[in-house]
């Protein structure tokens, strides 16, 4: 009985301790761009980048940050490199590049700068009409992505 009582507290902690921002996908985006339209934050990772899961695990952390975002933001987490399905964005599609056992999202590289080899994560900030208010490549610290944001806010209203 005690060791299912600690088992059970141990899973129940990151519930309490975390905060989870909302996602959404890019076929939800843009029906709900069309009922309440919102600047669109695109956070673009790989499953191996350990940076990328450092990031995300402090600002799920960042309680205020994740409250910040969901209220003001469509928030899109998506996966370079296992994200195979068609995605219709800005007006055209784009589809999976396959390489040997790996490949990479066709609109990770029409996102990226560095159209041969994006750098992750990458932060994509675009305004409620879709152009291009932030971009940040690498890791985002949560501090400097909340004031980025704010301001971001505050030249939207």
């Amino acid at each position: 009985m005690k060791t299912l009582t600690i088992f059970l507290f141990l899973m129940l902690v990151p519930c309490f301790c975390l905060s989870q921002i909302k996602t959404d996908t890019f076929s939800d985006l843009e029906i709900r761009q069309k009922e309440n339209p919102k600047p669109v934050i695109i956070h673009i990772y790989t499953d191996w980048c350990s940076v990328c899961k450092i990031e995300f695990f402090e600002l799920n952390k960042d309680k205020e940050l994740t409250q910040f975002i969901n209220n003001n933001f469509y928030f899109i987490n998506f996966e370079a490199e296992r994200t195979k399905e068609k995605i219709r964005f800005q007006g055209k599609e784009f589809g999976y590049l396959p390489n040997g056992n790996s490949g990479i999202h066709e609109l990770v590289l029409a996102l990226s700068k560095n159209k041969k080899q994006p750098v992750y994560p990458l932060w994509i900030v675009l305004d409620k009409n879709q152009d291009l208010l932030e971009y940040h490549e690498g890791k985002y610290n949560t501090d400097q992505l909340k004031a980025d944001l704010k301001k971001i806010c505050s030249h939207q209203n």
